[in-house]
């Protein structure tokens, strides 16, 4: 059974920083792709970050130049570093993959960009 467990989530000021790490077990992580979405408060559920299996990586545009994803495959997990971060990047952030015809999710973490 595939897992994916996230942390890092936090509060952090505005122009502030935060890395969120997802963990990933039940499956051979190094050879999917894995996905970083966001739901913010009565919005719906976005598309922030995506790295193949390979490394390619791409970005939502309210996220280019201030958003990283990475992931090491030998610890099974995927991060996202949050830089200059903004208010509107409040939301809950969830790590996803898809592993054949079955989507998997995370139970998601929440950050916070408030002063």
């Amino acid at each position: 059974q595939v897992q994916l467990v996230e942390s890092g989530g936090g509060l952090v000021q505005p122009g502030g920083s935060l890395r969120v790490s997802c963990a990933a077990s039940g499956l051979t992580f190094s050879g999917y792709a894995m996905n970083w979405y966001r739901q913010a408060p009565g919005k719906q559920r976005e598309l922030v970050a995506i790295i193949t299996s390979s490394g390619g990586t791409n970005y939502a545009d309210s996220v280019k130049g201030r958003f990283t994803i990475s992931r090491d495959n030998a610890k099974n997990s995927v991060y996202l570093q949050m830089n200059s971060l903004k208010p509107e990047d409040t939301a809950v952030y969830y790590c996803n993959t898809r592993v054949g015809w079955k989507v998997y999710w995370g139970q998601g973490t929440q950050v916070t960009v408030s002063s």
